[in-house]
């Protein structure tokens, strides 16, 4: 079984940077596609930023582009995002996900998750 812990979330203001961390149990991280998703209140999980296994190939969504970075060190079981210049808007409970046979945008794509870390964006 695999176990996905995020952490490094927390309230921050507008303007303000965060990176977040995702441990992943088991031996198998490195043949792992990854990814970032969130959810804000009232709405649904939304896709954030991929990354290969090999950590070769990287996208984000358009909302995210050019101030959030995914990247992993499969040496140590770990995915990372880093966000600059948050914005309110980017309020929400920010999940890792791991995918073993696709490498997509979608919820279904992905076969474990993490249980969440809360990022709050103040004005």
């Amino acid at each position: 079984q695999v176990q996905l812990v995020e952490s490094g979330g927390g309230l921050v203001q507008a303007g303000d940077s965060l990176r977040l961390s995702c441990a992943v149990s088991g031996r198998a991280f490195s043949r792992y596609a990854m990814g970032w998703f969130r959810q804000a209140p009232g709405k649904e999980r939304e896709f954030v930023a991929r990354i290969s296994a090999s950590g070769r190939n990287t996208d984000s969504a358009d909302s995210v582009k050019g101030r959030f970075t995914i990247s992993r060190d499969n040496a140590i079981n770990t995915l990372y995002l880093r966000m600059n210049n948050l914005k309110p808007e980017d309020t929400g409970l920010y999940y890792c996900a791991a995918a073993l046979t696709t490498w997509g945008t979608g919820l279904r794509d992905y076969d474990y998750w993490g249980q969440g870390t809360q990022v709050t964006v103040s004005s």
